[in-house]
């Protein structure tokens, strides 16, 4: 299975409430998964989505 990977990163002023708001936005919408977060000491949290890579459509073929 392949993934593709998005990292993101989020200020030490984003609650932690407004952090899951974002990510479950995107989680639902854009089918990203919580892959890793990382908390630092200055409060930022460095975020890593990934989502399954589907085959790549074949000309002629319908889904």
């Amino acid at each position: 299975m392949d993934y593709e990977y998005a990292p993101l990163r989020l200020p030490a002023n984003v609650d932690r409430l407004t952090a899951t708001a974002q990510l479950a936005i995107q989680a639902e919408f854009s089918g990203w998964e919580l892959a890793r977060v990382q908390l630092f000491r200055d409060g930022t949290r460095k975020v890593l989505l990934r989502r399954l890579v589907g085959p790549a459509p074949q000309p002629g073929l319908s889904y």
